[in-house]
């Protein structure tokens, strides 16, 4: 079946040459953005992050983490979709990203919410499931942050692909997190989790037929004379 003539030219569309600084501005601008509204609420007085301005921002970075989950998550089927590789270049990135916002996430937590108190920390980390989920989710990220450098790829080799298949773990425990961690306001969990399996379930899927299309394609090795 012949794609129509736009279809081409969307799948033909190059890496803009101002692509890396929106990407960059995209990582960086929310996080300054965070700090920039606590320390005017706290030194101006203002209202930018509301009554409790360090609850909200905690909440901002929390949700910032899932966001960067979910475009990490999309890079592969768009690439699929739209035929843009160079997108693929940018995988890496946000990963990072997430895993930057989720442990800037935790440390807003501990230094600005329980300020330090190893006692909290402990009981939290201890009783609290929500917090338990969401500190397991970030001990699972940091190996695939620690391994995410292009000389960890080359010295793990296969191993590296083992590792990083845990990235899919990730996002489903981020996702139990903030559902237990909420309690009215369930709109947004719901819309990442439709989300979240949907690219999960188009991972799956893909697998599926990639593994169907080899069993396929390779000849049945003949049996005994």
């Amino acid at each position: 079946m012949q794609m129509p003539m736009w279809w081409e030219q969307v799948r033909a569309v190059k890496r803009p040459p101002w692509w890396k600084w929106a990407v960059w501005i995209a990582i960086l601008a929310p996080g300054l953005a965070t700090i920039a509204a606590l320390l005017s609420d706290f030194l101006m007085n203002t209202r930018w992050l509301g009554s409790n301005p360090i609850k909200e921002g905690e909440q901002i970075l929390g949700k910032l983490t899932i966001k960067y989950l979910v475009a990490t998550l999309a890079v592969t089927p768009l690439r699929s979709l739209l035929g843009w590789n160079w997108l693929g270049r940018e995988r890496r990135t946000l990963g990072l990203t997430a895993f930057f916002y989720a442990l800037t996430h935790f440390l807003w937590y501990v230094l600005l919410d329980i300020q330090l108190d190893g006692r909290d920390l402990a009981e939290d980390l201890t009783k609290r499931t929500y917090i338990i989920v969401g500190f397991a989710a970030l001990l699972v990220m940091l190996p695939l942050a620690l391994t995410s450098t292009t000389a960890a790829i080359a010295r793990l080799r296969k191993k590296w692909v083992t590792l990083h298949r845990w990235t899919y773990v990730v996002p489903i425990l981020g996702i139990v997190h903030w559902w237990m961690s909420v309690k009215a306001d369930i709109g947004e969990p719901v819309l990442y989790s439709v989300t979240f399996a949907a690219l999960l379930g188009w991972r799956w899927w893909h697998a599926r037929r990639e593994t169907s299309s080899h069993a396929t394609t390779t000849p049945a090795r003949p049996g005994p004379a």
